[in-house]
């Protein structure tokens, strides 16, 4: 009792040890950024399953007039030399009834009077148009070595000194914008940003967060040539249908120019790209201010007690069929409210509580199974000797019922017998009948199992085995029948090395018959032996005491013989009278002499 106790006192210690351990791995993946791959992945996935439900609708949304490969076809002019194509789109805005306008193009950073004179005025009667009209925003870049591109002043003087942004996004290490964040400066300063400022002016907050990709359908575009041609149409009427009470973007949409990795699909016009032209992020940027703000990231505590909650999986994870269970139905729980909370506007990143759920319902259930096949080893290696290896396998997978009782099986019994074994061992001493049987059982039983029977005795100098249960068998009388010539050979075999050596010879006498058995635990609660009951047994018995006196070392049941392949070499023997038992129609193999 006291050493059950110790054992369980030390399995608990264990299981409280390991549990701890998950729960000290869980909150350390969810305390760093180790699964921010994987984070990244999820909510890809994420955005991608709310955009396949149903895009959420927008108040306001952006419109983006895209400079196109067929504009710069109709355009003759080096695109720096735009500056009339520009003055003319900004008077299309301010005639459109255009909300706010923002430029993601690279204006000069000096004056092309001196090539074109008038140019720049043009242009400067341009952004004076839209900026009293509505809010108007210059994109600035930097080039590669970080630096802000300086635009020409009067140009700037022109807009407003405020009216000057940062053309710019965060972009994750996979090279895929998925946040707002406008502190973009060498140490972490905040910049005004194109989208930012065009949102501010509009009279929404500048927030940071993650970009809802899941808000609004696929942009469209319009072509810059096209509200060049509604300008000098003098249509203002569908100036007003494109732009009345919108934001504007213009940037290029070039296939191949100033693209940027995206986690959805965003443009309807280039569907098969894992890239989108840098102006519609601008835009899903602005569309996400102006509809209610960026998804908000929950606070990294939140996913640490998430961590540390799924780790208490460990106490219920104890086999692998309740792992696989829990694994499955949690992590379909963790995703489908993860993906309900970012609809919702807040991000609670799955992947580290999936992590903590997984790796506490698999070390727990490999550490139950591991201890298991420990155990199992270990009555295998106690018991493997007292029954057959097919009872041993059902005994330790469960397929036997611990419990007393049987099933009804079609079994071939068979009993073996040495003759005249109680005059050989008058001349042994104890040790030597012991060796001399070890060793003849030894091959009896190797020979037994080979076809797939159990043995479920040895009665002193005989045996006797079932074929067809525990473990079930095609043919159990054909099986049944190779085993006992199996053993009728190496009896031959024996006796061929017994002569050379000046040792008595051995003969056997086999007995089969095949029937319903009732095969299971027979004896009493707290001591049984695995054993088939029935008539089957006793006429198998019979049948090997019949074969003292017909002369033949094989006797079988008339039903043995029927489940045999034709062309078997054996002999009719008719009806045999056997003691307690109606008679029994047999068959003799190997007739002795």
């Amino acid at each position: 009792m006291r050493e059950g106790m110790r054992i369980a006192s030390g399995s608990s210690r264990w299981a409280l040890a390991g549990g701890a351990i998950v729960m000290l791995i869980a909150v350390t993946l969810a305390a760093t950024n180790a699964l921010e791959p994987l984070d990244r992945a999820a909510l890809d996935a994420q955005f991608a399953a709310l955009r396949a439900i149903g895009p959420r609708a927008v108040a306001t949304d952006v419109v983006i007039v895209g400079i196109d490969e067929d504009t710069v076809k109709r355009l003759p002019e080096p695109v720096s030399l735009w500056h009339p194509h520009f003055s003319r789109f900004l008077h299309a805005t301010a005639a459109g009834g255009a909300a706010a306008v923002g430029l993601d193009v690279v204006f000069p950073d000096r004056s092309y009077d001196a090539i074109v004179p008038g140019y720049d005025k043009q242009l400067l009667l341009g952004i004076v148009a839209a900026r009293r009209a509505a809010p108007l925003m210059l994109a600035r870049t930097v080039d590669p070595q970080g630096e802000a591109r300086a635009l020409y002043p009067l140009f700037v003087a022109a807009a407003g000194a405020d009216a000057v942004a940062y053309a710019m996004l965060p972009i994750d290490s996979d090279g895929v914008v998925r946040r707002f964040d406008e502190r973009l400066g060498a140490a972490g300063e905040t910049v005004p940003t194109l989208a930012g400022e065009l949102a501010r002016r509009m009279g929404a907050p500048r927030r940071s967060g993650l970009i809802d990709f899941s808000l609004g359908a696929p942009f469209d575009y319009v072509p810059l040539h096209r509200v060049l041609s509604l300008h000098e149409a003098g249509d203002t009427a569908a100036l007003q249908q494109l732009f009345s009470g919108k934001p504007v973007l213009l940037g290029g949409v070039f296939k191949f120019e100033d693209r940027l990795g995206v986690p959805v699909k965003l443009a309807r016009w280039d569907q098969d790209s894992v890239t989108v032209p840098g102006v519609v992020l601008h835009a899903q940027a602005v569309r996400n201010l102006l509809n209610g703000g960026f998804i908000a990231e929950a606070p990294r505590w939140m996913s640490v007690a998430l961590c540390v909650l799924l780790a208490g999986v460990w106490w219920l994870a104890t086999t692998v069929r309740r792992a696989v269970v829990v694994i499955v139905v949690g992590t379909l729980v963790i995703a489908a409210g993860s993906t309900a909370l970012l609809a919702r506007g807040r991000h609670v990143p799955p992947s580290p509580a999936v992590a903590a759920l997984v790796l506490a319902a698999v070390t727990r259930s490999a550490r139950e199974a591991a201890l298991g096949m420990r155990e199992r080893l270990k009555l295998r290696r106690a018991f493997s000797g007292y029954v057959s290896p097919g009872v041993m396998d059902d005994i330790l997978t469960g397929e036997i019922p611990a419990e007393l009782g049987g099933v009804n099986r079609f079994v071939c019994a068979l009993f073996s017998d040495i003759r005249g074994y109680t005059t050989r061992s008058e001349g042994m001493s104890p040790q030597e009948i012991v060796a001399f049987l070890n060793s003849y059982f030894e091959q009896v039983v190797n020979v037994i199992h080979a076809r797939g029977g159990t043995v479920v005795t040895f009665m002193g100098d005989g045996i006797m085995a079932v074929f067809g249960a525990p473990k079930a068998l095609d043919n159990p009388c054909a099986e049944a029948f190779a085993a006992a010539r199996g053993l009728l050979e190496y009896v031959q075999d024996f006796n061929a090395k017994a002569r050379a050596s000046g040792i008595a010879p051995i003969d056997i006498g086999v007995g089969l018959h095949a029937g319903d058995a009732v095969v299971g635990h027979v004896g009493s609660s707290s001591r049984h032996d695995y054993t088939a009951i029935g008539d089957v047994i006793n006429v198998a018995s019979r049948l090997e005491g019949v074969t003292k006196e017909v002369g033949y070392r094989l006797v079988y049941s008339g039903i043995v013989a029927q489940a045999l392949a034709p062309g078997v070499a054996h002999t009719h023997l008719g009806f045999q009278q056997i003691k307690g038992h109606t008679p029994v129609e047999a068959y003799g193999f190997e007739k002795v002499g």
